[in-house]
């Protein structure tokens, strides 16, 4: 029989749990989902929207006016969209994120992100 040290136990294991982690963060990764948001009649659709946290959501402006969809918290910001332009963000906090267009105090919805 082998005579196997604690070392050679360590040293064989300590790599595969430290791997553990960022296996974790690849199968979030993996499972990840994109959403989409249109920006039509100065109004987000849908208004209330449900994601996990690495999920993505695309929002489109299909209105002649630039709008934009700035987290009230801070926790995303798309910039100025202009028409028929596209914005990718990618929600990286969990809880529940109302937001706005900049230029259109009453463009407002709410994503919640768990």
């Amino acid at each position: 029989m082998p005579n196997i040290s604690r070392r050679h136990v360590i040293a064989t294991a300590l790599p595969a749990i430290a791997a553990l982690p960022l296996l974790a963060i690849s199968a979030r990764r993996a499972r990840a989902a994109t959403h989409r948001v249109e920006i039509k009649g100065f109004a987000f659709s849908p208004a209330s929207l449900n994601v996990a946290v690495g999920d993505s959501v695309v929002f489109t402006n299909r209105d002649s006016a630039p709008h934009t969809a700035t987290a009230l918290d801070g926790s995303f910001d798309t910039g100025t969209i202009r028409r028929n332009k596209a914005v990718q963000v990618t929600i990286s906090a969990a809880g529940t994120h109302g937001y706005r267009c900049k230029f259109h105090a009453a463009m407002k919805a709410t994503l919640t992100a768990g």
